[in-house]
């Protein structure tokens, strides 16, 4: 019994270490805020107070893509953010993190570059004069590479109709009277470019990584980093030490790709080990979302927001609680600061901002100058524990805007993150679509282990052969892709196998297997149909049905992706589908003499 209750107080003790490094990691636990740097200690002031310097502001947009076949609202709209909202918020730069144009054929089931898209684009930044009024950084998504052989193709528009114009990751600093501030960003993008879905993963190399190896030291003076980036961390796959290490300088990697999951996930936002943020913003596309950042007396502050709604209302101090971080902030500033500072952006001139903390009206913020507002407060009146700050802003027009956030100014305050969109930004998912697509390999095979020396088709075998890229023949394997003399990594291959193999290849293989089954008993087609269990066999036969017409159209998708060559010659496709109802038949006529044979022989090896 001694031994037993050991064994349960070790089995219980392992499990809740396992259970708190899980926590700590997907940030259900509070994480312990890294001490500050030194020269942060050395420089509490110039703390917010009641001046208009050492403060700036900046706008994220994302996931944009233009198309010429659907809404073309998102061109309106976007012509109409570069001139009336960058007009009112006159933001010192502009991030455009990637899929600028969507690149889609008109069944949306292809990819391909349009330039009519890219010349939309271009046009209205041309027509509203933006790169006049702000500094536009525009980089590539997925989606801006899709089906492009080589940087140097025709059909690379972004080199031609972006802002930028530069192919690759790049380092652009803000100049200010009160320092430098450094935007990195990371071009992840697949060189050459299939076609979807073979790009979904964004992919850095060794001489990619020691390139933002060599710009994050030099950005290393800079009062503030900033990365960004189309792909979150978690679908970028690189060598080690990983993108996240490599940017664990930076106080957030702003990025886009995951459109928040359908609407299924409105915030993604969480914190790297190394106190990075990772912030990743909802699309333009559909929800026609942006960003506001500001870098207030160096304290880093942001809202997501909505197009067209108004006012527009960011409270630089105090910060968010949050989303501070002692490592990369200078928080000690918050605790030696006089005023809180609002900054507020309507149509209309702002009537009123009202601010409440804890519930208590603390008065009308007064205007200082352009958009900031201010309110003198005693942050010290606030020193235990968390506080509500609420402001309200109202234009003259009567728009109404309502922001709040919980602050802190005591050491050693954490709030932690949304576990669900941690595990969705910091988990290695290409890793994880690999270990799964082992996993249901070995099931398959698990299931047929009386052919213990099978080869491994769905590893080593190819997938289809055909045109990855418009003119460029090359082949599909789960490890990854070969066109035009490069290897492109697996990521989304694994993804496309699990989905395979777990909707088509193993229910095919359970139900030959069942109906074989009924083959023992005795039974033939028609016979088993008439056993009057027609609730247990009738769904079987048509739940093969509906995965089979799947596997239809996924012969049809491919076709319209990779073109006619691929269709032909597809094993893992085409060619399974149409030996599928052979396999079917097969086993349902197979004759007495035959089936018989095959009974003796798994009788013998199940008696061995």
């Amino acid at each position: 019994m001694a031994i037993v209750l050991a064994l349960r107080v070790v089995a219980g003790l392992v499990a809740a270490a396992l259970a708190a490094l899980l926590l700590e990691y997907y940030g259900l636990a509070d994480l312990p805020s890294p001490l500050p740097h030194l020269p942060h200690l050395q420089r509490p002031h110039p703390a917010p107070g009641p001046e208009n310097s050492n403060i700036f502001w900046g706008l994220q947009i994302s996931d944009i893509h233009l198309s010429r076949f659907r809404d073309p609202g998102r061109a309106i709209d976007l012509e109409k953010f570069c001139s009336e909202t960058i007009d009112i918020i006159q933001p010192a730069l502009v991030l455009a993190t990637g899929d600028l144009t969507d690149a889609k054929t008109k069944e949306q089931l292809g990819s391909r570059q349009h330039e009519v898209e890219w010349q939309t684009y271009h046009g209205i930044l041309k027509k509203t004069r933006v790169l006049e009024k702000t500094k536009w950084l525009d980089i590539k998504g997925n989606h801006d590479a899709y089906n492009i052989p080589s940087l140097e193709s025709v059909k690379n528009y972004y080199r031609k109709y972006s802002a930028v114009r530069r192919d690759g990751s790049f380092h652009y600093v803000h100049s200010t009277p009160f320092g430098n501030y450094s935007f990195i960003s990371v071009d992840a993008t697949q060189i050459p470019g299939p076609k979807r879905p073979y790009n979904f993963f964004g992919i850095l190399d060794k001489k990619q990584m020691k390139e933002l190896l060599f710009l994050a030291k030099e950005s290393s003076r800079s009062n503030h980093t900033i990365w960004f980036g189309h792909f979150t961390t978690s679908t970028i796959l690189c060598p080690s030490p990983g993108i996240q290490s490599t940017m664990s300088s930076a106080t957030a990697y702003l990025c886009g790709h995951l459109h928040t999951l359908g609407g299924l996930m409105p915030v993604l936002h969480t914190r790297h080990f190394q106190g990075t943020l990772e912030l990743e913003l909802g699309d333009w596309k559909d929800n026609r979302r942006y960003r506001i950042f500001a870098f207030d007396h160096d304290l880093f502050s942001f809202a997501d927001l909505t197009f067209g709604e108004w006012p527009v209302v960011l409270i630089t101090n105090p910060k968010s609680l949050r989303y501070s971080c002692a490592k990369h902030e200078p928080l000690e500033r918050l605790l030696h600061s006089t005023h809180i500072r609002v900054l507020a952006f309507s149509l209309s001139s702002i009537a009123s901002v009202t601010v409440k903390i804890d519930g208590v009206n603390l008065g009308q913020a007064i205007h200082l100058s352009g958009p900031i507002f201010i309110l003198k407060w005693n942050p010290r009146n606030y020193s235990n524990g968390t506080h509500n700050i609420e402001v309200t802003v109202q234009d003259s027009a009567g728009r109404r805007k309502n922001v709040h956030h919980i602050f802190s100014v005591q050491e050693n305050m954490h709030l932690t993150f949304d576990p669900l969109a941690s595990f969705i930004l910091l988990t290695d998912h290409c890793t994880v679509a690999r270990v799964l697509f082992v996993l249901i390999v070995l099931i398959q095979l698990s299931i047929l282990i009386t052919f213990r020396y099978l080869a491994h088709p769905e590893l080593k075998g190819p997938w289809f052969f055909g045109e990855i890229i418009d003119g460029k023949l090359g082949c599909c394997f789960s490890f990854g892709i070969f066109v035009n003399g490069h290897f492109i990594q697996g990521g989304m291959t694994f993804v496309v196998g699990i989905l395979q193999l777990a909707f088509f290849n193993i229910p095919l293989m359970a139900y030959l297997c069942w109906s074989l089954l009924q083959r023992c008993f005795g039974q033939s087609f028609r016979s088993h149909l008439y056993q009057g269990k027609y609730l247990k066999i009738i769904p079987v036969h048509l739940l093969m049905l509906l995965l089979y017409i799947w596997q239809v159209y996924s012969c049809y998708f491919l076709h319209v992706t990779f073109g006619i060559l691929a269709l032909l010659m597809s094993p893992l496709r085409t060619w399974l589908t149409l030996l599928t109802p052979v396999l079917i038949r097969c086993v349902w006529t197979l004759n007495s003499t035959e089936f018989g044979t095959f009974m003796v022989q798994l009788n013998s090896h199940l008696s061995s």
